[in-house]
């Protein structure tokens, strides 16, 4: 294999491997652009929302820090877009350098054959090479010879007219990637002056909520004894289904009459919700769908997120927070995120009302609602609509409170429900 041949076979390669690479980062990263840009579009519906009442709120803060938030994760999707048309301009103008290489090369061959075909053009002394054979294979073996030389001349010729044509289309991919670049560019330069404008923005806002430092202090003390009242509710609904199941397992176990080495039931002492083969095989079904569970709303940004976070205001002030806070749209329809049994309803201040619904050990809580359409006991299915979102008029926000369970210990849920909502 020649130097000629290696280095084409090289750049090949090259070809083959990056650019399916390029292509599949460029179209996950205009897909996240896209995402981004729609949940920007929606938290500014949002935040509009928020400014119809013209006193401040904390809420209008939160929508506010979401948006900067999105908007700074869509600046990074660009910054990383830009990346990628980068490394293929770089994969472009190497690719069209070594054609271009192997261009001249081939042209330097072709005209050598040329060169040979002109000085050898006399048909007299074509004949003569022929004829002057020691032998008739020597003869054949040289005519042949003659007519490879020419095929070879016209293959020659039409890679030329080949390899030009592929310099020629690499060298327009690279002007379209060059001006897909500057496009990119100046939507980065926009959504950085946008963010600019939201800092400003937010600053403001912050500024003048810290004046109202003393009644934020005093809303947060309400919020929290608000959600130990939740947490309560929650609670009993918990310890209802236990004592039902341990009750049911007794009641089985004397049945049967199938005895531990004590003589007490054999489930008797479980602190679990899934005690029967139905409840087990529906919560292995659930595990199997983490990350991969729709939301409770069909359209929303999540606001608050689980576990222990800075207030947004008060210094040094921690908040914590068992779920997620989706804010959404007035009159959005709450949905069921799996099949399950409604296994408590409740009202609780400031949560409104609460529907907890089991499927198998795990236990899903959905608060903040105004209105319900499911009763205890209901079978729902995914995605069925069980309620209505509650909207705060003070801060003219619609928010629903999201909490997963699995059994006592409460879960993530955001590490749960589908990303793209």
């Amino acid at each position: 294999m020649n130097k000629f041949t290696k280095n084409l076979l090289g750049f090949f390669i090259l070809a083959f491997f990056a650019i399916p690479s390029f292509g599949q980062k460029k179209v996950e990263l205009e897909n996240k652009k896209i995402m981004l840009q729609k949940d920007i579009k929606y938290t500014e519906s949002l935040l509009n929302e928020t400014k119809i009442n013209k006193k401040l709120s904390l809420n209008q803060l939160v929508t506010l820090n979401k948006k900067i938030s999105i908007r700074e994760e869509l600046i990074d999707a660009v910054s990383s877009e830009i990346s990628v048309i980068n490394r293929q301009i770089d994969h472009n103008k190497e690719i069209i350098n070594a054609k271009e290489a192997d261009l001249i090369q081939l042209k330097n061959e072709y005209s050598k054959m040329i060169y040979f075909a002109y000085k050898n053009q006399n048909s007299y002394d074509r004949l003569m090479f022929v004829f002057s054979s020691r032998d008739f294979n020597q003869a054949f073996n040289r005519l042949k010879y003659m007519q490879q030389y020419s095929d070879y001349r016209k293959k020659q010729a039409e890679l030329i007219l080949t390899t030009q044509r592929e310099i020629n289309a690499k060298i327009s991919d690279l002007m379209q990637k060059k001006s897909l670049k500057h496009e990119l560019l100046g939507t980065e330069e926009h959504e950085k002056e946008n963010l600019a404008k939201e800092k400003t923005e937010q600053e403001v806002v912050l500024d003048k909520l810290q004046k109202q430092e003393k009644d934020l202090f005093q809303t947060l003390k309400e919020k929290e004894k608000e959600q130990r009242q939740l947490q309560m509710a929650i609670q009993r609904i918990i310890e209802e289904e236990i004592k039902r199941a341990r009750e049911m397992a007794a009641k089985e176990a004397r049945e049967s009459k199938p005895k531990n080495a004590s003589g007490a039931p054999a489930n008797n002492s479980s602190n679990a919700l899934s005690l029967t083969p139905e409840t087990i095989k529906l919560s292995g079904v659930f595990e199997q769908n983490k990350t991969k569970l729709p939301w409770p709303v069909v359209e929303g940004i999540i606001t608050g997120k689980f576990g222990q976070q800075a207030h947004p205001v008060l210094k040094n002030i921690k908040i914590n927070n068992n779920g997620i806070d989706i804010a959404t749209k007035k009159q959005a329809n709450v949905r069921s995120v799996f099949d399950g049994i409604v296994t408590g309803i409740a009202t609780v201040p400031g949560f409104g009302k609460v529907i907890m619904i089991r499927h198998g050990e795990y236990l899903t809580v959905y608060s903040k609602l105004k209105e319900i359409s499911v009763k205890k006991g209901d079978k729902v299915s995914i995605k069925q609509n069980i309620g209505i979102v509650e909207t705060e008029d003070l801060e003219s926000k619609s928010e629903v409170h999201f909490e997963i369970w699995k059994g006592t210990i409460v879960l993530n849920p955001e590490l749960w429900i589908f990303k793209n909502n």
